[in-house]
């Protein structure tokens, strides 16, 4: 009975050190996630100012004009601080303030977690969202890019899209998703690799070599991928 009572005792102790160690590693995040509550909310024409709280300390940041909502947890990973920033709307100045590519409500994924989300050897694309974008002459939509993506391999395109997603500083390059309301079966959006940056919601036109059927191993393979893009002039909808 004693040897019974042993065995249980120690299976129960093996469970609770699987559990533990089941448990740190869902705990692992990605090392540049800010997490936050969001105080305060101004909504301007073109912008959202939040105050936000990060452990007991207060500061501004600003977003793309977006809904947000006080006393709300949120995440970003990226960001660039502005000092001495006039808001000619909300006529004061901005002691410092960051400027936040997303606000998101869900922790921002690690580049392994990301590599996770693949979906038969593909990186997610996300969700189809509700956009309308009319391209500027000279560009092409992600439905005529996939349905011609064999004529358009190895060579430099311009697209008109709106950002959806941005992760900074992978493999030394920034990665945007856009997407511009057009389809071609399951294929509504675009990846973009490039030194450039955009907020999500910004409407953009980038220009950029087509290469198909790439992986870069981890997870990250793309049937289309616009690389080393250059952004040109915003557009103005």
């Amino acid at each position: 009975m004693k040897l019974i009572y042993l065995f249980i005792s120690l299976a129960l102790l093996s469970f609770s050190c699987q559990s533990n160690s089941t448990t740190k590693q869902n705990k692992k995040k990605n090392p540049n996630q800010h997490e936050v509550v969001v105080v305060e909310v101004v909504q301007t024409s073109s912008y959202t100012y939040v105050l936000l709280e990060e452990e007991n300390a207060q500061y501004w940041a600003a977003v793309s004009k977006a809904e947000i909502e006080e006393g709300k947890t949120y995440y970003y990973d990226s960001f660039m601080e502005m000092k001495d920033f006039p808001s000619k709307e909300l006529n004061k100045t901005f002691e410092s303030i960051y400027f936040l590519s997303d606000l998101s409500d869900q922790p921002i994924p690690t580049a392994a977690e990301m590599a996770e989300q693949q979906h038969t050897g593909k990186v997610k694309t996300g969700v189809n969202e509700d956009i309308s974008v009319t391209p500027v002459e000279g560009s092409i939509t992600i439905e005529q890019l996939y349905k011609n993506k064999n004529n358009y391999a190895d060579q430099i395109v311009t697209v008109t899209g709106q950002v959806t997603k941005v992760n900074t500083g992978i493999m030394g390059k920034n990665w945007l998703h856009i997407q511009d309301g057009t389809i071609d079966g399951e294929n509504f959006d675009l990846t973009i690799t490039t030194d450039d940056i955009a907020s999500v919601g910004d409407v953009v036109i980038f220009q950029g070599k087509i290469g198909l059927n790439k992986d870069f191993g981890y997870g990250y393979a793309y049937d289309v991928l616009m690389e080393d893009a250059k952004k040109q002039n915003m557009v103005v909808q």
